[in-house]
């Protein structure tokens, strides 16, 4: 385990990365866990190159995966993270990872309507299975049959429920119910915002059941993420899989993840004032 914490410590310091913030934390993170890093395994995919005179501007993505040891229980942990560097003649001059905290998009309604989700109870029968196989197809990559966003967990997360059988209604209203519709959707098919208050809300069709600790949900739910602890909710992920201790595992996108412990502590994002709301989906 101290070679592996040694050796990743290397990398990160030639990178000039910061080795207190999210490294230290995801440390501390297993420690409590009773968790331990077994191998790190990591390469890197340019996917832009812009050149200005003397200078080169390189965007690549870091594939990193993470296989954990957890008493008798063996799982791997991958995390997909942005990064740019600036080559100066040919010598690095900056080095830094992309990080993005909100998850809004320029169609967002600055007013949030959470008064529109009233509606008669209606069952329906939810794909918990359907819904996981699907997060697990698509965790790194983008169903073509739907927008890709530059935040694009929300968008995802209503996928994988959709997935799972949850019915849509509401459109074309963007500010009533859940749906998608070619080129058009919902706030709260989108909007990790607007997600949070659908599910608390809704009567019928797709709705949440919230619930005050992450250890009651079960793969197939969700959980939204207050990075800020401001009200204002960021992130959205879905709970894949449990741990040994039988705490969630999330896969998610924007910084696309696969079996992620579901606290988000080891986030550039995390601020110790992070607040979380836990949904159980198809549940009275």
């Amino acid at each position: 385990m101290h070679r592996v914490k040694d050796e990743w410590l290397a990398f990160l310091e030639a990178k000039n990365e910061r080795t207190d913030n999210w490294w230290s934390r995801k440390l501390a993170l297993l420690d409590r866990r009773d968790a331990e890093i077994i191998r790190i395994n990591g390469n890197g995919q340019i996917f832009e190159d812009l050149r200005y005179d003397d200078e080169t501007h390189v965007k690549y993505l870091l594939h990193l995966s993470f296989l954990i040891k957890q008493r008798d229980h063996y799982y791997i942990e991958e995390h997909v993270k942005p990064y740019q560097f600036w080559l100066k003649n040919g010598d690095v001059v900056g080095h830094k990872e992309v990080v993005i905290t909100r998850d809004m998009t320029e169609e967002e309604d600055p007013v949030l309507q959470e008064n529109l989700t009233r509606n008669q109870s209606k069952r329906f029968t939810y794909d918990r299975l359907a819904a996981v196989q699907y997060a697990e197809r698509w965790w790194n990559n983008y169903n073509p049959n739907f927008q890709r966003f530059s935040v694009d967990c929300t968008n995802f997360v209503s996928q994988c429920l959709y997935a799972g059988g949850a019915p849509m209604r509401g459109a074309p209203s963007r500010e009533e119910g859940w749906w998608y519709q070619g080129k058009k959707w919902s706030f709260s098919w989108s909007v990790a915002h607007s997600l949070r208050w659908y599910l608390s809300g809704s009567t019928q069709g797709l709705r949440g059941k919230e619930v005050e600790s992450a250890g009651e949900l079960e793969p197939g739910d969700v959980i939204c993420y207050d990075f800020e602890g401001d009200g204002r909710y960021d992130h959205t992920t879905f709970v894949v899989a449990k741990d040994a201790k039988g705490m969630p595992l999330v896969n998610a996108h924007t910084e696309n993840s696969r079996h992620r412990y579901w606290s988000y502590e080891d986030s550039t994002a995390w601020t110790p004032d992070m607040k979380y709301k836990f949904f159980q989906i198809g549940k009275e």
